[in-house]
């Protein structure tokens, strides 16, 4: 038993001992490389907004009463001047006729008083001859002069209340026209807030009955852009931009207008841009989600350097220390200078694509070694950032991943997956 407990004490010990050397062995390091290509960079900028109609009219009411009759709903196409809804009128009818009745007697007074007037002037000027001739008094007279001057006053105020009624009148009428409510434009109604039976009332604030988009076909999109990237948005950029209707399809547009006015939420300021679409096919509705990129620069034919390559840093296999850079092959110390690891320089908040040229350092794979390079880049998108200057040429192999030789972290990329930390 005692032989058996010896020889078990001395394997455990020699595997102690082999497992203690196969931990503290360094692990071996390995790089993963991308390859330069050349094509196309488009910087953009993205932001969200809603899809609306260029133009769209609320329909309201500006008499009150209770909706007798709806010539349209949902969809329904319609023309300017078209009747769409209508108001009870029967009391408009009554104030209408009432109105009238008061217009003719104000005709009527006015008729009379101008029958007063004449006969007035008839006695003034006989009473101005017999007093010449001495035959009345000059009391007379004045009296007869008094009642001319009287009659021309109630012509006055007659044909003031002649005007008054009329305008009464006319108000009735007005009212009895507005209880036929119509299309004030061509277009589509897309918005119905009353039903049969419905009261509305006409009071300091139109009430909204109707929503009219005046063409589907032409919509725009109202998008909020960050302060940092509204610099970079000119009029006439193109545009592309998805709904999650057709996730499948990219539609166009161009920036039409940029709204000076900032919007501040959360001490956040943004500024509203707004792009115009063409909705010939009518697939796009209005209210639609549009994620949007804005087209801000491009250029053809460039050297495109995976994001990852300027992030790269390499690690000593003790992890505590970066590798010395070597020199490139033209002789020259590589120095990491400032900026290096931030696509494009970092930017406020990372964002590459700021159209700057930065001076940065991206590392080549020689002899088993990272040689940095140094190279001067340019815009950026999330996929491809494009190099100015530098020793590299279409096909090269860069630096973009290490594994091994770093005892806390499985990757050398010097940061999280998603670039930089600020």
């Amino acid at each position: 038993m005692k032989k058996y407990l010896i020889i078990l004490s001395v394997i455990v010990l020699i595997a102690g001992i082999a497992g203690y050397f196969f931990y503290k062995r360094a692990p071996e390091i390995s790089y993963k490389a991308a390859k330069i290509e050349r094509g196309t960079i488009v910087s953009t900028v993205a932001a969200t907004g809603n899809l609306s109609a260029v133009t769209t009219v609320q329909v309201g009411t500006q008499v009150s009463g209770t909706i007798q009759k709806l010539y349209v709903d949902y969809n329904s196409r319609v023309k300017k001047g078209q009747a769409i809804a209508e108001i009870d009128p029967s009391l408009f009818n009554a104030s209408v006729e009432q109105s009238q009745g008061n217009y003719l007697s104000a005709e009527a007074n006015l008729l009379k008083a101008k029958t007063v007037l004449t006969d007035a002037e008839r006695t003034f000027n006989r009473n101005k001859k017999l007093l010449a001739d001495g035959i009345i008094s000059q009391g007379d007279f004045d009296a007869g002069e008094t009642a001319l001057q009287s009659a021309k006053a109630s012509v006055k105020a007659a044909e003031g209340s002649v005007a008054q009624t009329r305008g009464a009148l006319m108000q009735a009428k007005t009212n009895l026209r507005y209880s036929i409510i119509r299309s004030p434009v061509d277009g589509v109604v897309i918005s119905r807030a009353i039903d049969v039976g419905q009261t509305v009332a006409a009071s300091f604030s139109t009430p909204t009955l109707f929503t009219i988009a005046q063409d589907l076909t032409k919509m725009q999109i109202e998008v909020s852009v960050d302060e940092a990237d509204i610099s970079r948005i000119k009029l006439n950029q193109k545009t592309s931009f998805t709904v999650d209707s057709y996730p499948e399809q990219t539609f166009r547009g161009k920036v039409i207008q940029i709204r000076s006015a900032p919007i501040i939420t959360q001490n956040v300021v943004t500024y509203v841009v707004v792009v115009n679409v063409d909705n010939s096919d009518l697939k796009l509705m209005p209210g639609m989600t549009a994620n949007v990129s804005v087209e801000v620069a491009i250029k053809d034919d460039v050297l495109k350097l995976p994001p990852a390559a300027l992030r790269f840093k390499p690690k000593t296999k003790e992890g505590d220390a970066k590798e010395k850079p070597k020199a490139d092959s033209s002789g020259a110390a590589a120095q990491r200078p400032a900026g290096a690891g931030k696509p494009n320089g970092g930017g406020k908040g990372g964002v590459p694509g700021k159209g700057k040229e930065r001076s940065q350092q991206v590392y080549l794979l020689k002899e088993g070694k990272p040689v940095a390079m140094p190279v001067k880049t340019g815009i950026a998108n999330n996929n491809s950032i494009e190099m100015i200057e530098g020793g590299l040429k279409e096909g090269d192999e860069v630096i973009i991943e290490q594994t091994g030789g770093d005892t806390k972290k499985k990757s050398g990329t010097g940061g999280s997956p998603m670039g930089p930390r600020f």
